[in-house]
């Protein structure tokens, strides 16, 4: 007992010897796109290779218990860079491509954190959190956007690559713009007179499993997408050069801030929807398309390690690799037709996880989360703390020294300790789902609670039953009140920072 209680009187001086150097470390947070649980070989996946991702993991920690706050994207995205779950406020759903800046400028985010403790601040991929004022114009200067709300610099394309406009965005302009051929977009009525995937299938590379006004918009490079856009062919992009652009766009950022503290978000596309690799990796996984993209995806990774290591980063970078949310599994929920689904099928994206994207079960948030920073965190480490990526804004300040405003952050919480191997991680966390009845799950200690409208609760013990195959609500109903009553109280709160402790319950 006299250990453990000087080892915890300890702990903070410890982590302030790992974090207080000299030279703050460069940050890289590269977010994937609904890479699930078991897409990684370094999280049992055997037909999709990706050393890369699996040398980070071994050079660094890997989380167990790592989650996305959400089970769709622009949630979680949004819960990861204001420190707030997303539930909390109104429009942060899932976004169309013409919606307004979801974060309001003057919100604590955490680029605006690295900016104050004097990072140069970047975001280069997939945004999907809305630009402009709403009934986004994509003509002339397009703002607010990523440079109001910390970031010095985007590239970015706005909502994710099955939804229109299917442009580059750098900073405020569109690249490539052309004044007299502008874009227009819009998510109810047709624009112009361009092909769509309803009125002219013939014309798709990729054909669409037939969602009724869903993914049968403008069809662009031979992919029908959600929404219709008309105007300036040359500014479009085609999807297979998606990874290799943005790895260029980031390394780019990387070597022109060699000499000072910079903060990368780097939002990958892959594995979302449509699947189209580029024809370096066709063919290079034996998951199918959906495969190849995620190896194309380690390839981008590797690409950055690789300049870090040139520009003798890597010893002083912290880099963070994690997923918004779990794959849409299995593939007939897939929104597009493959002619390699039997192959994709062989493979089990969330493995051994239930259930996939959108749902109320693990394999829906609970993704990969890796941690490397050879300065701090011990190689080749795993931890079975709960950790989530509405965690980086309170985990982020800690680790470059930053104080976190009060009321800012209001759901984030310091995980360093956990990426250390010095400390616990959350004690309870709140995960958003897209399935109705509530649309809220509860994690306490093992315990999990989806709770249901209609009383019939589900209860699983993580700890003994991780693919959530046995509900044990009738058998322990003092746990569900407990659990209902805090989830109940965490609603009713403003910031879970700041709330009385709950009883415990035992895992």
């Amino acid at each position: 007992m006299k250990t453990i209680l000087i080892t915890l009187l300890l702990l903070p001086a410890l982590i302030h010897a790992q974090t207080s150097t000299t030279e703050k470390p460069n940050i890289i947070l590269i977010l994937a796109d609904d890479v699930g649980y078991g897409d990684l070989g370094c999280y049992g996946a055997s037909k999709i290779k990706t050393p890369n991702l699996d040398q980070l993991a071994k050079q660094g920690v890997r989380m167990i218990d790592g989650y996305a706050s959400a089970a769709v994207c622009t949630p979680t995205r949004f819960a990861m860079l204001t420190g707030k779950y997303a539930w909390r406020q109104r429009g942060t759903g899932i976004l169309p491509g013409d919606a307004g800046l979801s974060i309001k400028p003057g919100t604590v985010t955490l680029p605006g954190l690295m900016r104050n403790a004097g990072y140069t601040t970047a975001v280069v991929g997939k945004w999907h959190l809305g630009l402009g004022t709403g009934k986004t114009k994509y003509q002339g200067e397009i703002k607010p956007g990523p440079l109001e709300i910390g970031f010095d610099h985007c590239f970015i394309f706005p909502a994710t690559n099955d939804r229109v406009p299917t442009i580059y965005i750098e900073d405020h302009h569109i690249v490539g713009e052309d004044p007299d051929d502008p874009i227009l977009v819009n998510y109810r009525k047709q624009v112009g007179n361009e092909p769509t995937g309803r009125k002219n299938p013939e014309q798709l590379d990729l054909k669409v499993r037939r969602h009724p006004d869903h993914h049968e918009g403008t069809i662009v490079h031979g992919v029908s997408r959600i929404g219709y856009m008309s105007g300036n062919q040359k500014a479009r992009w085609k999807d297979a050069d998606l990874t290799e652009t943005f790895t260029r766009k980031a390394i780019s950022f990387i070597e022109e801030n060699k000499d000072k503290p910079f903060f990368l978000y780097v939002a990958s596309h892959t594995a979302h929807e449509p699947c189209v690799p580029n024809k370096r990796f066709k063919g290079s996984s034996q998951a199918g398309a959906r495969g190849d993209t995620i190896q194309e995806l380690d390839w981008q990774v590797g690409q950055i390690m690789t300049a870090l290591d040139r520009l003798d980063l890597s010893d002083n970078t912290l880099v963070i690799f994690s997923s918004d949310n779990g794959s849409d599994w299995p593939v007939k929920r897939f929104a597009y037709l493959y002619e390699d689904e039997a192959i994709m099928s062989e493979h089990k994206a969330n493995a051994p996880l239930r259930a996939g994207k959108g749902d109320p079960y693990e394999g829906a948030t609970r993704v990969p989360f890796i941690a490397r920073w050879p300065k701090a965190i011990k190689a080749g480490s795993e931890s079975k703390e709960v950790v989530c990526l509405v965690d980086m804004q309170a985990t982020l300040a800690a680790i470059t020294g930053t104080a976190l405003p009060k009321h800012a952050g209001p759901d984030s919480f310091n995980m360093l300790p956990a990426f250390l191997g010095q400390g616990k991680g959350r004690s309870h966390l709140v995960l958003q789902h897209n399935r109705g009845h509530g649309n809220l799950v509860i994690r306490k200690g093992d315990w999990k609670l989806n709770p249901r409208n209609n009383g019939k609760h589900e209860l699983y013990h993580l700890g003994r039953d991780i693919s959530e195959t046995s509900n044990v609500a009738d058998q322990h109903p003092e746990v569900v009140k407990e659990m209902l009553n805090l989830l109940s109280n965490i609603k009713k709160s403003k910031e879970t920072r700041y709330m009385t402790s709950s009883s415990d319950i035992s895992g």
